[in-house]
């Protein structure tokens, strides 16, 4: 049965390697869960009691967005099972589940650590004098990806699946494909991070590839270069930098995002740029950094106006 839905899913649905992934993950651990007295039990059989004792499992032993996940999962199973005509009746009918997530702001990067940060890699790329070396390339290729993922706000998946088509200098900007098969066009309008990327693309792509799928940013392998790599680059040069909390790649898209809103751009323009399907997603940015909020209450506030 499981077989038949995730074939649904990457067949008919078309849904990433990655949604695939958490979907075949979530669903064995359920299969385990309903057969953990050691009998197997056919999942057509599952009922809103065995529904209701996993999700108390789940509970005791999760985080609130992998509770949600998991349930998310089973609930396309037995809808698609239901649709299928493989079960008379679908479980989840009539159970009303709410899992409320706590409100956690995003962590983002002041505009002075970004500042610091980039002044730390560029520093490091200086020092170089021999430029064949393959230490100097890489030190190129991780200012282009700490370049690109604080001017664009990609996902670090994104990032990582970029491919050479799909970044055009000449016109300045790049192609997204991201969740949802959506893609999307984002402008890159800093010469600084063009000459970057220029000096890039002649360190990495010097022909041969033609009829090949190239991907944009590469390894020592000349493979594609992987999403735990770039993990490890971001958390390299923030201990470089003396950044001394846990920064991540997606730290870069919570920074792009807070900071263009205390510059006082409309969210509806963060909300394409970020490849949100609804504005619901973005507003989790519009907290006010501290710093910020001081200076709105002690410049604009109409108490100032005031004499007594």
């Amino acid at each position: 049965m499981t077989e038949d839905f995730l074939f649904h899913c990457r067949v008919e649905k078309n849904l990433s390697p990655h949604t695939l992934k958490a979907y075949e993950l979530d669903l064995n651990q359920f299969k385990q869960f309903i057969s953990s007295n050691g009998k197997a039990i056919d999942i057509r059989q599952v009922d809103k009691q065995k529904l209701r004792e996993y999700l108390q499992r789940l509970h005791e032993t999760g985080k609130i967005k992998t509770v949600k996940r998991k349930i998310a999962t089973l609930k396309a199973l037995f809808n698609y099972l239901e649709f299928e005509d493989k079960i008379a009746v679908n479980p989840f009918r009539k159970m009303r589940i709410k899992i409320r997530e706590p409100l956690v702001l995003p962590d983002a990067l002041t505009l002075e650590e970004v500042k610091t940060l980039f002044q730390v890699v560029y520093r490091q790329k200086q020092q170089f004098e021999d430029r064949s070396t393959y230490a100097y390339k890489s030190i190129v290729r991780d200012i282009s990806v700490l370049e690109l993922l604080f001017a664009t706000g990609i996902r670090v998946s994104e990032l990582c699946h970029l491919k050479k088509e799909h970044v055009n200098l000449e016109r300045k900007y790049i192609q997204v494909n991201g969740k949802g098969s959506r893609e999307r066009i984002i402008q890159v309008c800093s010469e600084e991070i063009a000459a970057i990327l220029e000096e890039y693309i002649e360190l990495f792509h010097t022909g041969g590839d033609e009829g090949q799928i190239i991907y944009f940013f590469s390894n020592r392998l000349g493979r594609r270069l992987s999403e735990q790599s770039v993990r490890f680059m971001v958390k390299k040069y923030a201990g470089l930098a003396d950044i001394r909390r846990s920064i991540t790649p997606h730290t870069f898209r919570h920074t792009f995002a807070t900071l263009l809103l205390e510059e006082g751009v409309d969210i509806r323009y963060i909300q394409q740029i970020l490849g949100h399907s609804t504005i619901t997603t973005t507003q989790i940015y519009t907290h006010i950094s501290n710093p910020k909020q001081q200076e709105i209450l002690a410049t604009r506030h109409p108490r100032s106006k005031i004499a007594v």
